[in-house]
């Protein structure tokens, strides 16, 4: 479904992705893992379209490297922000009506009454979107949004980031849910090991904005180059 091959992001003189080379297929939820600093945000990026990136990005069997965000958008690539950024001044259900005209080019709102029903977002829904939620709602509302411009891949950029423990695991059971219910291949940033072992199949690892390791959870987390990405020390 998604193909990087040899992707790099060049900020002056800053290398922020050297030669980023790996494949995704349709289906997969795979964990994209680093420590701060290490390029994720950047690959999330390049592969939406917010930053322009050298070497080549397919999906679906066709090159959008040089497609701006909207193209990318509609084409089925949905992504979250690891900040929430709701838009000012409307409500949650207008966010995803403005999310679906954007991505999916089309006003549904009978899909959008599914989105909000799945996220647990109904009783909100004429709520203002920027100050009437709480923190797991307002993670919730940026993947409604994603939801409603009708992805077929999924990025999500630190979503769990900030939520308590059974929280987290929530919202595990609902990543879950997603991936069945919409039929999505997703990506998902997140540093806690317990989170990616539980939800990925797959995990890729960055550092440097170089790619050192790509296997299942426990070959990437046993893997001595991502130990001492994350420790300065190497694995006992």
């Amino acid at each position: 479904m998604l193909e990087l091959d040899a992707v790099t992001v060049r900020f002056g003189g800053l290398t922020a992705l050297a030669n980023i080379s790996f494949r995704i297929k349709a289906g997969e939820i795979v964990g994209l893992v680093g420590p701060n600093g290490a390029g994720k945000t950047t690959l999330f990026n390049s592969i939406s379209g917010l930053v322009k990136a050298r070497g080549r990005i397919a999906f679906d069997g066709k090159d959008v490297t040089g497609l701006p965000l909207h193209k990318r958008a509609r084409a089925g690539i949905g992504r979250t922000f690891q900040i929430p950024q709701p838009m000012q001044h409307l409500s949650v259900r207008e966010n995803l009506a403005v999310a679906q005209v954007f991505g999916a080019g089309r006003h549904d709102e009978a899909r959008i009454d599914e989105i909000l029903a799945v996220m647990e977002l109904s009783h909100k829904a004429e709520a203002d979107a920027a100050t009437a939620l709480a923190l797991q709602e307002l993670k919730r509302l940026e993947i409604a949004k994603a939801l409603a411009t009708e992805p077929k891949l999924l990025l999500l950029d630190e979503v769990l980031a900030g939520l308590e423990s059974n929280a987290k695991k929530s919202f595990m059971v609902k990543l879950k849910e997603l991936h069945k219910l919409f039929g999505l291949t997703i990506v998902i940033v997140e540093h806690d090991i317990e989170t990616i072992s539980g939800l990925c199949t797959r995990a890729v690892v960055l550092n440097f904005g170089q790619l050192i390791a790509d296997g299942t959870p426990t070959e990437v987390f046993n893997n001595p180059a991502v130990v001492e990405s994350y420790t300065g020390t190497a694995h006992a």
